[in-house]
């Protein structure tokens, strides 16, 4: 299994941006075919300091292949575009390879 992460950095304006992501984006990522689990975390604090991001989004999927199917399907690249019209310069994304014990 794999997953594809995507880390948000706070927005000046939270309210509007949890809204968006919450009300529009989550909507499109769910459409997104063979996502198997949508696992999205409010980040709340840090070990030292106050942390810069504000949301983690974790979408798990059977393999790299079955990833990059869904990321390039029509339902893929609606999520992207509306991904970097929202939170473009607030994501860092990336993936990687899930171990269970």
């Amino acid at each position: 299994m794999v997953k594809l992460v995507a880390l948000y950095n706070t927005p000046q304006d939270i309210e509007s941006f949890e809204r968006h992501y919450f009300e529009v984006h989550t909507p499109l990522v769910r459409k997104q075919p063979g996502l198997r689990k949508l696992e999205i975390s409010r980040i709340t604090g840090a070990p030292i300091g106050e942390p810069k991001q504000r949301l983690m989004a974790e979408m798990y999927f059977d393999s790299q292949e079955s990833m990059q199917r869904s990321i390039a399907s029509p339902e893929g690249k609606a999520a992207a575009r509306d991904l970097m019209e929202f939170a473009g310069k607030l994501v860092t994304m990336f993936y990687a390879e899930v171990k269970e014990d």
